[in-house]
């Protein structure tokens, strides 16, 4: 026997309310235990070449000069460092600082010296405290 002759089909639907709320509950738990990373940076002044011409009589402060070859050999205040670690680099940092607190660091390198010979000096400068970096450029006659 059938019962249901006389009633009408209810036509099937979909309710959308109840997919937002799931998709708005997991999108907050997303947000909520996402972790962002700080990465450590420098905080560096990178070089401009200008035609200007700079006065030699202006003070400046107190600096290491790190002179690095295109072979990746390092120089300290004029001073050869012998050994190209890390942790060699931080320590001859710390000897050539003596007692400043935060002296500048002024990066000299060879055009052809490898990113990697740079980055050392940079990651060393970190790990001994140092955060003021800059770098020398040449300006070329006509630009």
């Amino acid at each position: 026997m059938n019962f249901q002759r006389g009633r009408p089909k209810e036509e099937p639907e979909i309710n959308l309310v109840p997919m937002i709320d799931v998709l708005l509950v997991i999108l907050i738990f997303l947000v909520v235990t996402t972790t962002y990373s700080k990465f450590a940076e420098l905080e560096i002044t990178l070089p401009e070449a200008s035609d200007q011409e700079i006065d030699q009589n202006m003070e400046r402060p107190e600096a290491i000069d790190i002179t690095v070859t295109a072979i990746g050999e390092y120089t300290i205040n004029s001073v050869p460092v012998k050994s190209a670690s890390i942790e060699y680099l931080r320590d001859a940092l710390h000897s050539a600082a003596k007692e400043q607190e935060d002296p500048l660091i002024v990066i000299s390198g060879d055009e052809n010296a490898s990113y990697q010979s740079v980055i050392k000096i940079m990651e060393a400068a970190r790990l001994a405290g140092y955060n003021k970096i800059t770098f020398v450029t040449e300006v070329k006659p006509g630009n």
